[in-house]
């Protein structure tokens, strides 16, 4: 069976299109592009016509893809933006007519399981308590909960790269809002058990991608790179003290995103200095990065499963089991 799912996230707009044959799945095509979807709901509460244009013209490229590679399911998934924006149901409704299929929009718990799935497949620390960080452009999620297993504890927080960079916060101010409301979400307790942090979206894997200077960008040297804390920190320091302009040049970091490459790296630093912290050896440990490609495959699993896909449970665990091997 091939699917194709598309991710209608607040900064991003992603396709993936597999097969799913044999007991076994080959990844087909998967593309991201820098739409910015949430842009201007901080402070409208509603999707401008510019961000639904972007996203627009996204899906008409994705759309003849899809169409090319002709898959028997497609589905589309929707976050943050779409959750909190007023006329989200339009949007929603455009993209029916746009590509043929309802959008499911994930609520803030789902979001938080299905990343953690995602970021935690084919670990074998099944002992370890694992922080999963996914800085997205409107909402950050913090899930903790041991690999193998569901999270046992999560918080969807309004902490976002796009959310954040609107606010035009000095990074002191910025800093300071995004440790008050970790601080706030997460208990201290649950911080101190923490021994293993995986960070996941375009913030981490775009400073993985600047530290390793990679030009082109290289998915797979990303995935599983680890962050230092003290290097996350200096480079935060270098992004904020550049012009836009110059953001954009930076080597490993895309041009599009370096408008809310800040606000999200300080989201990232500020998490892991209230971990580290709460930790019981007060050190910081290096987060590893995670592709997002993998939090996205548990989404369409989850509901791919519910709507009988796969030809019946053994279709469904050699997809399981792919996104495990895939994902170390």
């Amino acid at each position: 069976m091939r699917v194709a799912v598309v991710d209608l996230g607040t900064n991003s707009t992603r396709l993936l299109v597999a097969d799913v044959r044999d007991g076994s799945v080959f990844e087909l095509e998967r593309r991201t592009r820098v739409t910015r979807l949430g842009e201007g709901v901080e402070a409208t509460g509603r999707l401008s016509d510019a961000a639904v244009g972007r996203v627009h013209a996204a899906l008409a490229a994705y759309r003849r893809r899809i169409r090319r590679h002709a898959p028997e399911r497609i589905l589309a998934l929707a976050t943050s933006a779409v959750r909190d924006a007023a006329n989200g149901e339009r949007f929603l409704r455009d993209l029916h007519e746009l590509l043929g299929v309802d959008a499911r929009v994930l609520s803030g718990e789902e979001e938080a399981r299905l990343t953690f799935l995602g970021a935690t497949a084919g670990r074998d620390d099944h002992d370890s308590e694992v922080m999963v960080i996914d800085i997205g452009g409107g909402s950050t999620e913090c899930v903790v909960g041991r690999p193998g297993e569901g999270p046992r504890f999560h918080s969807s927080t309004p902490l976002g790269s796009v959310r954040h960079t609107e606010r035009n916060l000095e990074l002191d101010a910025l800093s300071l809002d995004v440790r008050r409301i970790i601080e706030a979400e997460v208990p201290a307790e649950l911080r101190r058990e923490v021994t293993t942090g995986i960070a996941v979206a375009g913030t981490p894997t775009s400073l993985a991608a600047i530290e390793l200077e990679l030009d082109p960008y290289d998915a797979e040297r990303v995935h599983g790179h680890a962050l230092a804390l003290g290097s996350c920190r200096r480079m935060l320091e270098r992004l904020a003290s550049l012009p836009l302009d110059e953001r954009g040049r930076v080597t490993g970091l895309h041009p599009d995103r370096a408008p809310t490459i800040v606000a999200g790296a300080a989201v990232l630093v500020c998490a892991m200095e209230a971990f580290a912290r709460s930790a019981r050896s007060r050190s910081a440990r290096p987060i590893c990065c995670t592709e997002p490609r993998w939090t996205l495959w548990y989404s369409a699993l989850s509901h791919f499963l519910h709507s009988g896909a796969f030809g019946g449970p053994a279709g469904a665990l050699s997809f399981v089991r792919w996104v495990g091997r895939a994902a170390r």
